[in-house]
Protein backbone atom coordinates (compact mmCIF):
# COMPACT_ATOMS: atom_id res chain seq x y z
CA UNK A 1 0.00 0.00 0.00
CA UNK A 2 2.98 2.22 1.04
CA UNK A 3 4.66 1.76 -2.48
CA UNK A 4 1.31 2.58 -4.45
CA UNK A 5 1.31 5.48 -2.19
CA UNK A 6 4.39 6.63 -3.39
CA UNK A 7 4.14 5.72 -6.94
CA UNK A 8 0.91 7.60 -6.88
CA UNK A 9 2.35 10.84 -5.38
CA UNK A 10 5.31 10.63 -7.55
CA UNK A 11 2.98 10.57 -11.16
CA UNK A 12 1.30 13.55 -9.22
CA UNK A 13 4.38 15.34 -9.15
CA UNK A 14 5.18 14.77 -12.98
CA UNK A 15 1.71 15.72 -13.84
CA UNK A 16 2.08 18.88 -11.97
CA UNK A 17 5.23 19.56 -13.43
CA UNK A 18 4.44 19.20 -17.03
CA UNK A 19 1.16 21.43 -16.40
CA UNK A 20 3.75 24.24 -15.10
CA UNK A 21 5.69 23.58 -18.28
CA UNK A 22 2.38 24.03 -20.03
CA UNK A 23 1.23 27.26 -18.85
CA UNK A 24 4.97 28.14 -18.80
CA UNK A 25 4.81 28.33 -22.36
CA UNK A 26 1.22 28.61 -23.44
CA UNK A 27 -0.54 31.07 -20.71
CA UNK A 28 -0.21 34.89 -22.09
CA UNK A 29 -2.28 36.27 -19.14
CA UNK A 30 -0.64 37.30 -16.15
CA UNK A 31 -2.41 34.45 -14.03
CA UNK A 32 -0.84 32.77 -11.16
CA UNK A 33 -1.27 29.12 -12.35
CA UNK A 34 1.96 28.52 -13.24
CA UNK A 35 2.69 29.55 -9.16
CA UNK A 36 0.19 27.40 -8.19
CA UNK A 37 1.22 24.23 -10.75
CA UNK A 38 4.97 24.65 -9.25
CA UNK A 39 3.84 24.58 -5.59
CA UNK A 40 1.70 21.55 -6.01
CA UNK A 41 4.63 20.47 -7.40
CA UNK A 42 6.78 21.05 -4.44
CA UNK A 43 4.56 19.48 -1.87
CA UNK A 44 3.89 16.19 -4.26
CA UNK A 45 7.47 16.13 -3.49
CA UNK A 46 7.68 16.64 -0.33
CA UNK A 47 5.12 14.17 0.67
CA UNK A 48 6.71 11.78 -1.44
CA UNK A 49 10.01 12.15 0.73
CA UNK A 50 7.86 12.58 3.66
CA UNK A 51 5.83 8.99 2.37
CA UNK A 52 9.86 7.26 1.57
CA UNK A 53 11.23 8.42 5.00
CA UNK A 54 8.11 6.55 6.62
CA UNK A 55 8.70 3.35 4.82
CA UNK A 56 12.24 3.48 5.49
CA UNK A 57 12.19 4.61 9.64
CA UNK A 58 9.14 1.59 9.84
CA UNK A 59 10.80 -0.70 8.29
CA UNK A 60 8.14 -1.71 5.30
CA UNK A 61 10.66 -0.20 2.62
CA UNK A 62 14.34 -1.95 2.64
CA UNK A 63 17.17 -1.58 1.27
CA UNK A 64 18.49 -4.62 0.00
CA UNK A 65 17.31 -7.16 -2.95
CA UNK A 66 14.02 -9.02 -1.82
CA UNK A 67 15.78 -12.32 -2.96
Amino acid sequence: MLKAAIVLMLLATVASLFSGLFFLVRDDSPSTRLLKALTVRVICASVTLALIAYGYFSGELVWHPPW
